[in-house]
C-alpha cells in the first residue's frame, strides 16, 4: 500500500535516510526544505522550497499526500519558540490532506531515571528542559487524534551511519580513530542504544504500509544496536 509521502527537512539527516527509504519502496517522494540547490536535488524526488513555519505553504505541500514524516529539528536553543508552531502547522497540513504524521522519536521524554531497559510501556518521566519539551510536542500530537490526525513515533537511540554527517558518533567518538584514539563520554560497561540510520528510515516506510492498521496515535520502539 504505497503512496505519495511528503517528507519535512528532506535534505537533513532522518530527511534524507527517509526518502531513500521511501523511494526504494516504491513510493512518490515529495521532498519539503528551506532551499535546494543542484547538489541535493535529485530526480526520483519532487523537491518543494517553503518554509515549515508558513502554515499555508506547508499545507499545500502536503495536499495529495498520504503520509507526512516530519523529521524538522530546530535548533536545541530554539526549542522553546520553535516546537509549538512546526507542530501545529504540521497538525494543520495532517488535517486538511488526511496524511498519517510519522515522526522520528527519541529517549529525551524518559528522564534521568530512566530503566535500563526501555520498551514501549516505559512511562515519560522528562527531568531536562529538551525532555519535558519533546514530551510537550508528543502529547499535543497524541490529542490530536481526537480530530483523527494519525501519529506513529517510531523512537531510537543516537544515529549512526556509514556516512560522516556530523553526528554524534562520528564527529565525537570515531573522530581521531585514523590515530588509534577513540573518545567515549562515559563508563565503558554503560550501554547505549544507537540506531542504524538507513535501517530505521527502511523501517518507516514499512511501517507506513501498515498505517491504516495502528492506532491513532503510536509509539513504537526501533530495536538497538548496542
Amino acid at each position: 500500500m504505497s503512496g505519495k509521502v511528503l517528507i519535512l527537512g528532506a535534505r537533513g539527516r532522518f530527511g534524507r535516510a527517509a526518502a531513500d527509504a521511501f523511494l526504494g519502496a516504491g513510493w512518490q517522494v515529495r521532498g519539503f526544505a528551506r532551499a535546494w540547490d543542484s547538489a541535493a536535488s535529485t530526480a526520483d524526488m519532487e523537491c518543494v522550497s517553503g518554509d515549515a513555519f508558513d502554515a499555508d505553504a506547508l499545507s499545500a505541500a502536503a495536499r495529495g499526500c498520504d503520509v507526512i514524516v516530519h523529521a524538522l529539528n530546530p535548533p536545541y536553543s530554539r526549542w522553546r519558540r520553535d516546537l509549538p508552531r512546526l507542530t501545529k502547522n504540521v497538525i494543520r497540513a495532517a488535517k486538511i490532506s488526511g496524511a498519517t504524521v510519522m515522526i522520528p522519536g527519541n529517549i529525551y521524554s524518559y528522564g534521568a531515571a530512566m530503566p535500563e531497559r526501555l520498551s514501549e510501556a516505559t512511562p515519560a518521566r522528562p527531568t531536562t528542559r529538551k525532555g519535558r519539551l519533546r514530551h510537550e510536542m508528543e502529547q499535543v500530537f497524541a490529542r490530536a487524534a481526537e480530530d483523527g490526525v494519525r501519529t506513529i513515533i517510531l523512537r531510537a537511540g543516537d544515529f549512526i551511519e556509514r556516512e560522516k554527517t556530523g553526528n554524534w558518533f562520528d564527529s565525537h567518538i570515531a573522530a581521531n580513530i585514523a590515530k588509534g584514539r577513540v573518545m567515549y563520554p562515559g563508563p565503558l560497561d554503560r550501554l547505549h542504544a544507537w540506531a542504524y540510520l538507513p535501517d530505521m528510515a527502511r523501517a518507516m516506510a514499512a511501517l507506513a504500509e501498515k498505517r491504516d492498521a495502528s492506532p491513532l496515535s503510536s509509539n513504537l520502539d526501533f530495536p538497538a544496536t548496542r
